[in-house]
Formats: C-alpha cells, structure tokens, sequence
C-alpha cells in the first residue's frame, strides 16, 4: 500500500503513461475538522512543492487522509489513520 510520499504517489499517477489519472481520488481532512472530510478527484489537481492546488485553492499535503482507485482499492494511507 504505503510506497513512498502521498507527493511521490501522486506524481507516479499524474505522471506516468501507464495510469490512468481519472481512476484516483484523494480523500482530505477539511481544515483540521475531525470527520469532516472531502473527495477531490486527482484530475483536477495540480502538485506544487508543499502543497497542490485545485484550482486557485492551495491545500498542504499533510490534509491528505488517502489516495483511492475507483474500485475501492487504497494505494497510499497516512499513518494517523491506522
């Protein structure tokens, strides 16, 4: 499951030819609120250096809770949800 950083994750993803980057979603933790998550299919995202971007909206990586493929499979999961 856990190879590498979520940044690493996510750049194999955007990046290489063979993913498919509309399979993916990434599930966040919305400022800090416990339980109070969100979905952002990877798509619509872009990595920056400390923090992506959807759209004009910049978010730290830390607030990423999970990388998902569409099937339900988990790819990357930050430690404090175990």
């Amino acid at each position: 499951m856990r190879k590498g950083t979520v940044k690493e994750v996510l750049a194999k993803i955007k990046y290489d030819p063979r993913e498919n980057e509309e399979d993916y979603y990434i599930v966040i933790e919305h400022r800090g609120a416990y339980g109070n998550v969100r979905k952002i299919p990877v798509k619509l995202i872009e990595l920056g250096h400390g923090y992506f971007f959807v759209g004009e909206t910049q978010i730290p990586y830390h607030r990423i809770l999970k990388v998902v493929r569409k099937d339900g499979r988990i790819v990357w999961e930050t430690r404090k949800n175990r």
